[in-house]
Order: C-alpha cells, then structure tokens, then sequence
C-alpha cells in the first residue's frame, strides 16, 4: 500500500464525500468550487482505479488513504 498515492486536497474531498457531503458541500468547507471538488474525485478515481465516488472512498478507506 502506498500512503502517498493521493493528494492531500484528494483525501480531504474523500474524506468529506465519506461522511455523505456534497461536491458543493464540500467546495464551501474547502473554499474551492464545487468543479474543482470534482476534479479532486475524479483524479482520485483514476489513482484507485475506481469508478465511482463511493467506489473511490471505499478504495481510499481500503488502503489507508483515508
């Protein structure tokens, strides 16, 4: 497992997407849009090989990211 596989803004907009939080939710708890929050994910999703946000938080949890 590698603890550095995402970014830092990466495991704050999963960690918020955990606890069922909107990408708009999320952006105003961050203080970024929620485009970029969804940037954020879908980045997320290609370094986990995910699918899906909730696949994307699953895998996150999985390898320790989150």
């Amino acid at each position: 497992m590698n603890a550095n596989l995402l970014t830092p803004r990466q495991r704050e907009s999963l960690s918020l997407a955990r606890s069922g939080k909107t990408s708009q939710q999320i952006g105003c708890a961050l203080g970024i849009s929620p485009r970029t929050v969804d940037q954020y994910i879908g980045d997320a999703c290609k370094r986990l090989g995910a699918r899906n946000r909730a696949q994307a938080v699953a895998e996150a949890v999985m390898r320790g990211e989150i």
